[in-house]
């Protein structure tokens, strides 16, 4: 089998690789699943948050995670699935250990994110997890499961099966 860095296409040190959902609520999660959504500073159409406190604003825009991440949750008997973590865009054929804050990522021809924070995960997302224990995709005990939380630097459309390319953060 192949390791999740094997898949990911590498061009110049960036990483290529889709959008396997788009993912909008009224509030809370489950997320559900959307072919296209428009994104702005204050992210995307359509995408609320219970929480203002703790979700959501500038610095917290678009919430992305791993499709492979969440399979590999899914092998451990974790019943989450896409947008049961609550994340807004998720992403496959990534090496998910080079996302880290200050990456940018690039989704089709016009939306660029940055990379602001890893995502805290709080007990919302608890039913997607074995005996409600969320706290397995918390990056501090648990580097490189967690999603992450993104500011928008060029506003745009997202599409299901559109491209990201993602520039590492510099180290």
């Amino acid at each position: 089998m192949l390791s999740e860095a094997s898949r990911s296409i590498s061009l110049d040190n960036h990483l290529i690789g889709s959008v396997a959902a788009i993912n909008v609520s009224g509030g809370g999660v489950p997320k559900r699943r959307v072919s296209g959504a428009r994104v702005s500073r204050s992210g995307l159409e359509n995408d609320a948050q219970d929480d203002k406190k703790h979700h959501g604003g500038p610095e917290r825009a678009v919430c992305l995670y791993s499709l492979e991440r969440i399979r590999s949750l899914q092998t451990e008997g974790h019943p989450i699935d896409i947008g049961t973590a609550g994340e807004n865009v998720t992403i496959e054929g990534i090496d998910w250990d080079r996302i880290a804050p200050g990456a940018t990522i690039k989704i089709g021809d016009e939306v660029l994110l940055e990379v602001a924070s890893f995502t805290n995960p709080c007990k919302t997302i608890r039913a997607s997890f074995i005996e409600g224990e969320f706290i397995r995709i918390g990056q501090r005990l648990h580097p490189g499961w967690s999603r992450v939380y993104a500011r928008v630097i060029r506003e745009g459309q997202v599409r299901f099966g559109d491209p990201v390319e993602v520039s590492p953060a510099s180290e």
